[in-house]
């Protein structure tokens, strides 16, 4: 991972586009190719970024170095330094990935075994299908065929609803997949979360754990 603090503008050109006014902020380089801009504040979220597959190339312009990053699409991320504070690079090795609390991944082995509980119609592609950022907890096909990513946890949370858009993102740019609808489910779903996952056309599924597991009513309850 390479890690640079700088003075730096950021300009974004591709569907849409975004201008970062000059300030001080953090760059994140990883393995995987992505690059993200980062403020001294929102948490972990980035100002803007570049998920990959994607180039950076390194250059001047006027004096001034500049950053070019540009994806499959031809998006381009253009980040015009300044100044440069910060610039160390660090090998992180392999991850061993996030220890799922132990509710959490019963809930996902329980709803994989049931994937009908979903929707009449539904199948299984797989648990644990692999992105480029991490792991979906299922991923699944309804009864028309269309792909569902489904993210489980434990308590619903924004970060929750947030760590499936990015998902969804890589997901859609499969074409063997698109498009790619998501599903967040959990025990308990917070409304804040809720109204994000609304907005982002995401559906909420709340688990009943109990009747997943065959001692209840095995009924689901789809908001």
């Amino acid at each position: 991972m390479r890690l640079v603090i700088a003075r730096c503008s950021v300009d974004y050109a591709g569907r849409l586009t975004a201008h970062l006014p000059s300030a001080p902020r953090l760059i994140l380089v990883k393995a995987d190719g992505s690059v993200s801009i980062h403020a001294d504040d929102r948490a972990y979220k980035p100002l803007n970024w570049m998920s990959p597959p994607c180039t950076l190339k390194e250059g001047a312009d006027d004096g001034a170095g500049v950053w070019t990053v540009v994806n499959k699409a031809g998006e381009k991320l253009i980040i015009t330094m300044e100044e440069i504070l910060h610039d160390s690079s660090h090998e992180l090795g392999v991850d061993p990935g996030l220890i799922k609390d132990g509710v959490e991944a019963h809930l996902q082995e329980l709803l994989a075994d049931r994937i009908e509980t979903l929707g009449e119609g539904y199948t299984l592609i797989r648990r644990e299908y692999m992105t480029a950022i991490g792991p979906v907890d299922i991923l699944c096909r309804d009864a028309d065929g269309g792909t569902v990513a489904v993210e489980i946890k434990r308590r619903g949370e924004i970060d929750g609803v947030e760590q499936l858009t990015r998902y969804l993102e890589l997901l859609n740019r499969d074409p063997h997949l698109a498009p790619v609808r998501g599903v967040f489910a959990a025990q308990e779903i917070k409304p804040q979360a809720r109204v994000l996952a609304t907005d982002r056309g995401i559906s909420c599924q709340i688990l009943d754990y109990d009747a997943l597991r065959g001692i209840e009513d095995d009924k689901l309850r789809l908001f």
